[in-house]
C-alpha cells in the first residue's frame, strides 16, 4: 500500500514501510509452506504497482492471477482490516493492471527468446551438458557467429551441430577438437528439451523486455504474471528461463545509479531451482548480475522455503528481508533456523531464532533497508491483507484480460525468418547442384571419349577391310599381293582398273558390314 511516499507492507506496534529508493537493494521472502509467503508477495507487488513500478511474478501454483480482480469482502478480511486500522485510510478492494504470459502460449502472451540470445552458457545448463559437451556447444556458437548465421530456434541449432560435426577436421585448428560423441549427446539433449516444450520457447518474435516495463494510463505499474503451473513441471526450463530473463534485463538496461524508485522489480518464486547443481562459472555470473543490476534500477526478490537455498555471496546482497515461520525437527533444520536468525540485526526485545519457530500464518520477521543504507532492527509484524482477489480466476476472465492488452497481436504468431537452418540448406542445395553439374560434365566427357573411340574403331575396321580387299584383287590379277617397282603400261592400266574396282567393291563390302547405315541410305 503506497502511503506518503512509502510502501506500507506490515504492522507491529508501528507501521513498517519499504523506502522506494531502497527497494532496488534486493530482498528475500522465505518460510515454510503455508506460512504466508504468497500474501507477502502480493502485498509487495500491489504496493510497487501503486508506486508506478512494473512488476514481474512467476505464478507457480496458479494463485496469483486474481490480482486482475478486486478482492472479496468476508468476515476474515474485515477483522484484518480492523486490526490494522486500515478503514478510511485509503485501503480498498481493487484490481491492478495485469498482463498474463506463458511460455507455451496457453494461458498468456507467448514468451520466446532465440538460441543466440540465450547463449551457450545458459543453454548448457538447460541441456544438462558436462564441461566437454559445453565446450563443443561453445564452438558451435562461435562458428555460427563467425559466419553470420543466426541461431533462432532448435532446428537452427540442430543444423549447425550437423554442419560443425561434418566439417570437424577443417574446424579443429581454429576452434579445437569436436568429438562426435559430444555432438550426439547435445542432439539427444535437444530432443528432451523439445519434448518439454522448448521448441515453443525458442523462436521469434522474441520477447522485448521493455514490454514488461510499462505503466497504465493512470501511471500504475503493470503486474506481469508468468503462468508457471505447466512450466514448473520442467525445472530445468523454468530455472533457465528465469536466469535468462535476469541476464537479458541486465544487458538491456542502461546505468541510472540509485533512482528515487525502482525501474522494475522481479520476484523469483521457488528460487532454489535457480541454484540447484549450478556450475561455478554460471553462479559467478549470476552473482555479478545481482550485484550490478541494482545500479540499473532493478530490484530482485527471491522467494523460497529455506533461506539457505540462496548462495551466501548472493544472499549477502539481499537487504530487504521477510522471514516467515520455519519448522525445525532435526539438527540440520535447527541449524537453518539459527542461520536465518543470524542474518537479521538483533532486536533485544525477543530471541530471533525462537521467534522464527513461533510465527503464525501471515506473521513474519521483517528487516528493511533504512534511509542511511543500513538494515533496520528486526521486527515481528503481521503482513497487511492484499487488496486484490486471493486465488485464481476462470478462463473467461483470463482470455478477456489477454485480448484487451495493447500487445495482444505482437507475440501471438511465431515467425520463421532466414537463419542458420535456411542458410545451410541453401549451401547444401548449391553444393548438390554443383556436384550434379560436375558429374554431368564428367559423364559428357566420358560419352564423347567413348564416341571418339567407337568412330576410331570403325575407321580402323574400314581401313583393314580396304587393305584386305586390295590384297585379294591383286592376288586375283597378278597371282601375288605385292607389286614390282617397275611396271609395264599394261600393268599400270591393270592397277588403275584394280583400284577403281577395289574402291567400288570395298565400299559395297564396308557398307554391308554396317547394315543399318546401308538401310538408311537406300
Amino acid at each position: 500500500m503506497y502511503v506518503d511516499g512509502k510502501l506500507l507492507i506490515a504492522k507491529s506496534d508501528k507501521p513498517i514501510y519499504i523506502l522506494p529508493k531502497m527497494a532496488n537493494r534486493h530482498g528475500i521472502i522465505s518460510g515454510a509452506t503455508g506460512t504466508g509467503k504468497t500474501i507477502t508477495l502480493k502485498i509487495l507487488a500491489e504496493s510497487f504497482s501503486d508506486l508506478g513500478v512494473p512488476v514481474f511474478l512467476s505464478d507457480v501454483k496458479g494463485d496469483l492471477a486474481g490480482m486482475c480482480q478486486p478482492g472479496l469482502d468476508n468476515e476474515g478480511m474485515q477483522k484484518r482490516i480492523a486490526k490494522f486500522g486500515l478503514a478510511g485510510k485509503g485501503w480498498t478492494y481493487k484490481s491492478f493492471p495485469t498482463r498474463f504470459w506463458d511460455i507455451f502460449g496457453e494461458k498468456g502472451h507467448p514468451v520466446r527468446t532465440t538460441i543466440s540470445d540465450m547463449g551457450p552458457l545458459l543453454l548448457s545448463r538447460l541441456l544438462g551438458l558436462n564441461d566437454t559437451q559445453g565446450g563443443v556447444l561453445n564452438i558451435v556458437f562461435r562458428v555460427a557467429d563467425d559466419r553470420g548465421m543466426l541461431l533462432l530456434d532448435l532446428k537452427d541449432l540442430r543444423a549447425m551441430l550437423g554442419y560443425v560435426a561434418n566439417n570437424a577436421k577443417s574446424f579443429m585448428l581454429d576452434y579445437g577438437n569436436i568429438a562426435p560423441q559430444s555432438v550426439g549427446a547435445i542432439q539427444r539433449a535437444l530432443l528432451a528439451i523439445e519434448d518439454q516444450g522448448g521448441d515453443k520457447f525458442f523462436g521469434e518474435p522474441a520477447l522485448d523486455i521493455k514490454d514488461w516495463m510499462r505503466t497504465d494510463n493512470n501511471g500504475h505499474g503493470y503486474i506481469n504474471i508468468l503462468d508457471c503451473v505447466k512450466l514448473f513441471q520442467s525445472p530445468a526450463l523454468y530455472s533457465t528461463f528465469m536466469l535468462w530473463m535476469l541476464s537479458d534485463l541486465y544487458e538491456t538496461l542502461p546505468e541510472i545509479g540509485d533512482p528515487e524508485k525502482p525501474r522494475m522489480v522481479f520476484f523469483f518464486d521457488e528460487a532454489h531451482l535457480l541454484f540447484d547443481e549450478i556450475p561455478k562459472v554460471l553462479l559467478n555470473k549470476i552473482e555479478q548480475v545481482v550485484r550490478l543490476i541494482r545500479s540499473k534500477g532493478v530490484g530482485v526478490y527471491f522467494i523460497t522455503q529455506n533461506p539457505k537455498d540462496i548462495p551466501d555471496n548472493i544472499a549477502a546482497q539481499l537487504g530487504n528481508r521477510v522471514q516467515h515461520a520455519l519448522r525445525a525437527y532435526s539438527p540440520a533444520e535447527q541449524k537453518v533456523v539459527r542461520a536465518a536468525a543470524d542474518s537479521f540485526r538483533t532486536n533485544p526485545s525477543f530471541n530471533t531464532a525462537e521467534a522464527i519457530l513461533q510465527l503464525t500464518t501471515g506473521e513474519a520477521l521483517v528487516s528493511l533497508i533504512q534511509e542511511d543504507g543500513s538494515p533496520s532492527v528486526v521486527e515481528k509484524a503481521f503482513m497487511l491483507p492484499p487488496q486484490s482477489l486471493m486465488g485464481g480466476i476462470d478462463d473467461a476472465i483470463r482470455r478477456q484480460v489477454i485480448a484487451s492488452s495493447e500487445i495482444y497481436s505482437k507475440y501471438d504468431e511465431m515467425i520463421d525468418r532466414e537463419s542458420a537452418y535456411e542458410l545451410l540448406q541453401l549451401k547444401y542445395d548449391r553444393e548438390a547442384a554443383e556436384k550434379s553439374h560436375s558429374e554431368m560434365q564428367i559423364q559428357r566427357q566420358k560419352t564423347e571419349e567413348e564416341e571418339r573411340k567407337r568412330l576410331q574403331k570403325e575407321a580402323d575396321i574400314k581401313e583393314k577391310e580396304r587393305i584386305r580387299l586390295e590384297k585379294s584383287i591383286r592376288k586375283t590379277f597378278y597371282g601375288t599381293t605385292t607389286t614390282s617397282k617397275t611396271k609395264t603400261p599394261i600393268e599400270r592400266f591393270a592397277d588403275n582398273a584394280i583400284g577403281t574396282v577395289g574402291r567400288q567393291v570395298g565400299n559395297k563390302l564396308f557398307r554391308s558390314v554396317l547394315g543399318s547405315l546401308l538401310k538408311n541410305n537406300k
